[in-house]
């Protein structure tokens, strides 16, 4: 019979316990591997900061604008060298990896000119605005023997790292729930091309979390129900309220953007599971605290690193490690696929108001 505490869902004080050690760090690879740098824009020093904290070996960056690529040299990686000719830089027999940073339709014919040549690829994200495209690219990689990985760093932020391998570790049991709630000030935006992206925060920003709920799902939804919503007090013409609905059939997972809340920030993950549950809090992406809640009480891991520059890290180390062992990388290409179809679905979903089957949906709405 239900008591009070039942009904005014009352719960006990859990006793702390150790946290298991969980392998949530970016991967480091045992050997050099040389890699190309292309494009030195705005999102460029947290690839070339994070490779060179790891130690990775940048031979080369390349830009149209050869003053942008001279300056991200001589700040990180003194030695590399200089180039405008991406031609070129795909014949120089020493470079085995190609960081591909330009936007998406820009980049789409770099990753398979890359391809090709015999280089394996690290893509920026969101991969490709079509699954069409994105299925050819990773048949060529798949044909040449080449590994073609995307820049999800998210992936690696240290507490959605920690969270998944728990899950996989089978510490919380089988997931029911995969829940982001994040609350912020994405108005940095005035100013620059990202205030006129419709999408900017379901699917720019989002894509993040659309991947991060697929790691944990492990595959596509059933159906997206989703919404984005513009609103004059925030100051910006594109929406920076939105949300979606996952419906996978045994787990369901919700995610929340308010992109537009000047005080107060917050970002909290929740994974329940029949057996457990992970929730993890803070006010940013760089300041999370994890905590993992069993029958046994609750741990609390203090893990190392922040997203930025670690998943930046885990990105790359995942790709070399990959080359090094043959086994696909956490980041590979083919299951990022995964992860657009569920968020195509969900830019359709919240364009016409109706719940979309992930995969049905073939390109970036809009």
């Amino acid at each position: 019979m239900a008591g009070r505490d039942d009904y005014a869902l009352v719960s006990a004080a859990a006793k702390a316990v150790p946290a298991p050690d969980l392998p949530y760090r970016p991967p480091r690879p045992a050997r050099p591997h040389p890699i190309a740098l292309v494009g030195a824009g705005g999102i460029s020093f947290a690839h070339l900061d994070a490779y060179r904290a790891q130690g990775f070996t940048v031979a080369a960056i390349l830009s149209r604008d050869a003053a942008k690529a001279r300056a991200r040299r001589d700040e990180f990686f003194p030695e590399a060298e200089v180039m405008t000719d991406y031609a070129a830089l795909l014949a120089r027999p020493d470079i085995e990896v190609v960081d591909l940073t330009p936007h998406p339709d820009e980049r789409l014919p770099l990753i398979e000119k890359a391809l090709l040549a015999g280089k394996h690829v690290l893509s920026q994200k969101p991969f490709v605005t079509s699954l069409d495209d994105g299925e050819r690219l990773v048949a060529l990689a798949r044909a040449r023997g080449l590994h073609l990985a995307v820049n999800q760093n998210g992936r690696w932020a240290p507490h959605m790292a920690w969270m998944r391998a728990a899950v996989r570790a089978g510490l919380i049991g089988e997931v029911l729930g995969i829940h982001a709630s994040l609350h912020w000030d994405h108005r940095w935006i005035r100013g620059t091309p990202f205030e006129r992206m419709e999408d900017v925060v379901l699917f720019d920003f989002g894509v993040h979390w659309f991947d991060f709920v697929t790691s944990i799902a492990g595959r596509r939804a059933a159906r997206v129900q989703a919404q984005a919503l513009r609103n004059p007090a925030t100051g910006i013409g594109v929406p920076m309220l939105a949300s979606a609905l996952l419906d996978f059939g045994t787990l369901q997972a919700s995610l929340v953007f308010d992109a537009a809340a000047p005080h107060g920030p917050l970002d909290m993950t929740y994974i329940a599971g029949s057996a457990g549950s992970l929730v993890s809090t803070g006010p940013d992406l760089g300041n999370q605290q994890v905590e993992l809640h069993t029958a046994e009480g609750v741990a609390r891991p203090v893990l190392e690193g922040r997203w930025f520059n670690d998943g930046f890290a885990g990105t790359m180390g995942a790709l070399l490690v990959a080359i090094e062992t043959g086994v696909p990388p956490e980041n590979a290409a083919e299951g990022n696929l995964v992860s657009l179809a569920n968020a195509f679905a969900a830019l359709e979903a919240a364009r016409t108001g109706r719940a979309a089957v992930p995969g049905s949906v073939r390109r970036r709405p809009g």
